[in-house]
């Protein structure tokens, strides 16, 4: 498997924010997304006895498989393993491909307004819907049916759009209130 990095801090992001998690970011992705904030084309060989050797010397029960798109790289004998260290497994996810089974917890941010047709979602059922917001597209569940429906503002680099985005964010919570703001609270804090 290629492994971008394995580090420890806390979720930034969606109803886990807040959390000591192990993030496992693989390398790659299907996507090109123009605001991606990753670079994941970067990574290290490493066996999956590897991976679970350094993600179990973090003591945090969560792990958190992102990437790029972990959904290209993460197998169910992972998964299994993650699980025999007493780890529990979410994933962050584009939906674009089938996860393995056992998965704990599944974070679907879907990117087919951004991408086009390539970004199609083919997950029906997550814990957690993510949706990215610029101002540019309509707000869309995707035929999604989640336990938890997020709307995070871009961050477009810019910031003074930036506080425009988040303004125009936090009026269509309000206005929609089934959807929940999602910030990137490591990036306000500073961490990793």
């Amino acid at each position: 498997m290629r492994v971008c990095e394995i580090f420890y801090s806390l979720q930034g992001e969606g109803v886990q924010a807040g959390t000591p998690a192990v993030f496992l970011r693989f390398s790659g992705c299907n996507l090109a997304c123009d605001f991606c904030d990753t670079d994941f084309r970067h990574g290290t060989e490493m066996t999956e006895s590897e991976i679970l050797m350094e993600v179990g010397s973090y003591p945090a029960p969560l792990v958190v498989v992102t990437g790029g798109e972990p959904s290209l790289q993460l197998t169910e004998s992972l998964v299994e393993g993650l699980h025999a260290l007493g780890k529990r497994v979410a994933v962050e996810t584009n939906g674009t491909h089938p996860l393995p089974p056992g998965v704990d917890w599944v974070t679907c941010s879907p990117k087919l307004a951004y991408v086009g047709a390539k970004g199609r979602v083919v997950l029906e059922r997550v814990d957690e819907l993510k949706v990215i917001y610029d101002g540019a597209y309509e707000v869309s569940d995707y035929g999604i049916h989640a336990d938890h429906y997020l709307l995070q503002p871009c961050d477009v680099g810019d910031p003074v759009r930036n506080r425009e985005i988040l303004a125009e964010t936090v009026a269509y919570v309000l206005a929609h209130p089934q959807w929940r703001l999602s910030l990137q609270q490591h990036k306000l804090l500073g961490v990793r």
